[in-house]
């Protein structure tokens, strides 16, 4: 009958259309006379085609729904202690891993734990599936583009709205509700191929973001759960395969002061602030021990320390790994066991649902442990809501096609890709082109036309694509020259047609960059160099342009461009990452001024030299001459770059004047100081024996716009402490955003926890904070500011 397929199409369509907007919509005079009654049990029954069934606890089975596990007024502790008592050792030890049994006669599901939603629901991981309703997800730009936004609004914007499509998903059977994401390690090397899908180098701006997004995530339900995120890789994860060396074999060796300084503070802020509903152990050991095997790691510090409320999982076969490849333990049942123990309750992989049960009956292991460990994930899925019953009557059951790829969604995405491009040379200035004057544009290059590339790795099916081209295309009469076939760029076949096009053109744009075949996971770089001829194709094409040339970047790590850099005739180079499924449309409104860039590079671009001779395995973070060793980020690498760390231009000046600031600080302290309490003559204190709730330092900041077009200041401050060597050479400490009009000006008001953020790690591992003058600086402005203990009491160490 075609009026039912006319109002089925409609319904999915224009699915918050009233039952009389669709009688009016459809144009087919059958249609219009159906009865309403009709219309509302078709539509219902189309609401039903696409709901999912409960997990568990359904009312339809009275034996099961009536069980004390399924009460939802009962505390989730009792409801999982009773859920527990009721399964088999069997049944346990199946729901150790990610791909989780059924329990049929408790009336419980399989559940696939593995999705992922790095920058959108992705289709990586078994338990996401794209068609039908859902053909597609927003896809936001790369997480190291939003990351140059320095805009912890966005961030956590970008997380409900990722939220809404996977519940949206979950609810009509495509998707589950545990999503392994973000991927909070430092980009520590700049070769690192997952580098681009963390938030950078700076471990602050990491663990911000961090908590940012999982919050977006997660929700704001107490102790419920929109979706469970995860915080990885922990821990000190950084290297995939260089050099004949592989994440599954590396023993990364790191010291205390590092650790404590650098590699752990993301984590310690995911799960301190973000409340994350679980962490990730890595594949790789640290000192001589595999992550998902460390009690230290896993049971002292992440459940211990900080207090984790939720699970930890391992990377996807990592107990096996550390079974197999590392040849930690002599047998796979003592593998098990060392997992559990360690704190790991649950496996990507099939390891522990094989030998658990082994491990158990050999007593290497104990059933109480098994319980821990499935306690963790069971109060888990009834946070998300998994053992309450039917779907459709909880918190987002309302969610659905009709929640996934629209327009607002879309148009944050196209927001955060402008907010994360990078202005990082404007000679001239060349940019923002005229409308008038630059009406031909030549777009040229092996990523002019990108569309998946522009998204990156851990991604899923965009909703729709604008690519550089086409946005260029909305602004200007556009010529299209590739100029390389693919971004490995090994001959110059199509050299002649780039030159040709740029001498037609009153402006030439370059797309150049990378792509996941140089920069992926288990792909590290080898160099920080454009690829192939690259290079050659740029410099020529700029000699031969008639107008303004413009080279933009897409890549996740760093790329040496000293050459464009220094070359008079390239105009500008922006930066876009990669910029999500509306880059295109974000590049073309910077290129003509309707956006003025407002990122910062959230990690150091180094010249090639810099890599040469530094092997990627080398861990250390500070430099040393001893060795001839360079260092490691802005914090402690010393040497030439070619744009720092926190570098962005504006198409405006902005002025800072730092308006109010205290001079000096008391540090109120549990006790009195002894040599066993302090180092470097006494002058730096253990944070531990400071009275550290709400010590924090309140600035007041006037930006002002001292140029002709308004834009959005990206603030970053600074500290340089006093203590020593072994402290940092300067560390982000606070960052924040403001819309400043032209010729106008704004007040900021920044607050900088001292404990957290003004404080230096020894070579212990010990966080202390030094007292004396620490220099605070906001661009071109400077403030000294003292800190000063206070005893207030006695304690005994």
């Amino acid at each position: 009958m075609p009026y039912i397929l006319l109002l089925f199409q409609y319904h999915y369509k224009y699915p918050h259309w009233s039952i009389s907007q669709m009688k009016t919509g459809i144009a087919t005079t059958t249609m219009s006379s159906l009865p309403q009654t009709i219309i509302l049990f078709l539509l219902l029954l189309g609401a039903f085609a696409q709901a999912r069934d409960p997990f568990a606890c359904d009312s339809k089975d009275a034996k099961t729904s009536s069980l004390p596990f399924c009460k939802v007024s009962m505390p989730i502790p009792n409801r999982v202690t009773d859920l527990l008592g009721r399964l088999t050792m069997q049944e346990k030890v199946r729901l150790l891993v990610n791909n989780a049994a059924a329990v049929p006669r408790l009336g419980i599901k399989g559940y696939e734990w593995w999705s992922e939603a790095l920058h959108g629901v992705s289709n990586v991981g078994p338990g996401t599936k794209f068609g039908g309703a859902f053909p597609g997800a927003t896809s936001f730009p790369q997480v190291i583009s939003t990351a140059a936004s320095f805009n912890a609004t966005l961030w956590e914007a970008i997380g409900r709205v990722v939220s809404d499509e996977a519940r949206a998903m979950y609810n009509g059977g495509a998707a589950g509700l545990t999503y392994w994401s973000p991927n909070v390690n430092i980009f520590r090397d700049p070769r690192w191929g997952r580098g681009q899908e963390t938030p950078g180098e700076d471990p602050v701006l990491a663990g911000t973001y961090a908590a940012s997004y999982v919050k977006g995530l997660q929700g704001n339900n107490g102790d419920r759960l929109k979706v469970a995120a995860c915080c990885k890789h922990f821990t000190a994860y950084d290297l995939d395969n260089w050099n004949g060396v592989d994440r599954f074999h590396f023993n990364a060796k790191v010291s205390k002061q590092d650790i404590e300084d650098t590699f752990d503070v993301p984590f310690k802020m995911c799960v301190q602030d973000g409340n994350v509903a679980s962490v990730m152990c890595s594949y790789n050991q640290v000192n001589g021990v595999p992550t998902c095997a460390d009690p230290n790691l896993l049971k002292r510090t992440i459940r211990g320390q900080w207090n984790l409320n939720g699970y930890i999982v391992s990377d996807c076969d990592s107990v096996g790994v550390f079974y197999n490849t590392q040849h930690y333990t002599s047998t796979p049942e003592e593998a098990a066991a060392d997992a559990i123990k360690a704190g790991l309750d649950l496996d990507c992989g099939p390891f522990l649902a094989q030998y658990t049960e082994n491990a158990v009956t050999r007593g290497l292991l104990k059933e109480a442990d098994v319980n821990s460990a499935l306690a963790n994930t069971l109060t888990v899925q009834m946070r998300l809501g998994m053992f309450d019953g039917e779907p459709s009557a909880q918190p987002f059951g309302n969610l659905g096609p009709k929640d996934v790829c629209t327009p607002a969604h879309q148009e944050l995405a196209l927001e955060a890709a402008r907010q994360g491009i990078v202005l990082l040379n404007n000679r001239g200035p060349s940019l923002p082109l005229s409308h008038l004057r630059h009406r031909t544009v030549a777009v040229i290059g092996p990523n002019s036309n990108a569309t998946v590339t522009m998204i990156g790795n851990y991604a899923g099916v965009a909703c729709a694509y604008t690519s550089p081209l086409q946005g260029i295309g909305n602004y200007a009469k556009t010529i299209h020259q590739m100029g390389c076939a693919d971004v490995a760029c090994n001959d110059d076949k199509l050299f002649s047609g780039a030159i040709n096009a740029a001498r037609q053109a009153e402006a030439t744009v370059l797309v150049m960059g990378l792509d996941q075949s140089i920069e992926a996971e288990f792909r590290d770089r080898t160099g920080l160099l454009l690829p192939g001829r690259q290079q050659e194709l740029v410099s020529k094409v700029a000699m031969a342009s008639k107008g303004p040339t413009i080279l933009v970047l897409m890549s996740g790590g760093p790329i040496d461009v000293s050459f464009a850099k220094n070359d008079p005739r390239i105009g500008a180079i922006l930066w876009a990452g990669y910029p999500g499924q509306a880059g295109g449309a974000a590049i073309a409104d910077v290129l003509y001024g309707t956006t003025n860039p407002e990122g910062k590079l959230p990690m150091t671009w180094y010249p090639q030299e810099y890599v040469s001779n530094l092997p990627m395995t080398d861990m250390a973070m500070r430099s040393s001459p001893n060795r001839n060793y360079p260092g490691r980020t802005y914090k402690f690498y010393k040497g030439p770059v070619v744009y720092p760390f926190g570098h962005g231009l504006s198409f405006t000046n902005f002025v800072h004047t730092i308006a109010s600031a205290p001079k000096v600080v008391t540090v109120p302290l549990d006790g009195h100081l002894h040599s066993g309490n302090a180092t470097i003559s006494g002058k730096a204190i253990k944070v531990n024996h400071v009275r550290c709730n709400k010590l924090s330092v309140g600035l007041q900041v006037d930006v002002k716009n001292t140029g002709s077009k308004e834009g959005t200041h990206t603030m970053l401050v600074f500290s340089k402490p006093p203590a020593g060597h072994w402290a940092p050479q300067k560390q982000l400490v606070a960052f924040a955003k403001v819309h400043v009009p032209a010729r106008s000006q704004r007040r900021v008001g920044i607050n900088i926890h001292v404990c957290k953020f003004l404080s230096v790690v020894d070579r212990s591992g010990v966080r202390r904070i030094p007292t004396g003058v620490h220099n605070l600086h906001i661009g071109g402005a400077k403030h000294s500011l003292s800190l000063q203990p206070v005893t207030l009491g006695v304690i005994k160490s």
